[in-house]
């Protein structure tokens, strides 16, 4: 008869769960730190874009309404513009005023669609871990730079050559295409981040309960 084997159990002293605990929340900290280091600098550098947004659209762009009798800049026409509007600014700018606007598209007008795009691409990266969805949300912000920087020389290009209806409505479209995608591209951005705060929200009610529990 096969003889009987009595089983003992394994008692594991407090001490063992203590350091199993400490080991964890040890890891996890880790964790949080390596994956946090680089949000710190993508977070800086979407700042850093939207405070280009506000010194060249809202600052720099609408002290551009002195230079033309308060007509104005084509960049800041979401909507679009006509023949018409383009020769009343060229009428109302002089030589300096339209230097000046040229010199904005090459230093700001530059930096802020190339930044843009660069920083939400990353964001995209670490938020959207479907790769079919990353490339969709990267459509936005890659049309907003090509657009944004292409309409840059479109627009320089009205002031400095005979005006037709066709370079006209080229530079109109380009405007009105960069605007919406700049507001697609801030769209994603804002409801994906609002998204994940929820859901950290909503995880860490959880483990408040289940501590109380």
């Amino acid at each position: 008869m096969a003889k009987n084997v009595k089983k003992s159990k394994e008692y594991r002293k407090p001490s063992q769960f203590q350091d199993h605990q400490v080991k964890g929340m040890q890891a996890a900290a880790q964790k949080r730190e390596s994956s946090s280091n680089p949000m710190l600098l993508i977070t800086a550098g979407l700042v850093t874009c939207a405070f280009l947004f506000v010194y060249y659209h809202l600052l720099v762009m609408h002290q551009m309404t002195d230079l033309s009798n308060g007509l104005t800049m084509p960049d800041q026409r979401v909507f679009g513009y006509t023949v018409a509007d383009v020769e009343a600014l060229r009428g109302a700018m002089d030589a300096d005023a339209t230097g000046q606007l040229n010199y904005l598209h090459k230093t700001a007008g530059l930096l802020f669609p190339l930044l843009t795009a660069l920083f939400s691409m990353l964001i995209f990266i670490r938020w959207i871990p479907n790769r079919q969805m990353r490339w969709l949300a990267w459509a936005a912000p890659l049309l907003f730079a090509v657009t944004d920087l292409w309409e840059n020389f479109a627009i320089d290009s009205l002031f400095g050559a005979d005006l037709n209806e066709g370079t006209v409505a080229l530079a109109s479209v380009l405007t009105t295409i960069r605007w919406v995608t700049l507001f697609i591209t801030a769209a994603l951005i804002i409801g994906l981040g609002a998204r994940r705060a929820n859901k950290a929200l909503i995880n860490k009610m959880a483990e408040v309960r289940n501590q109380e529990s």
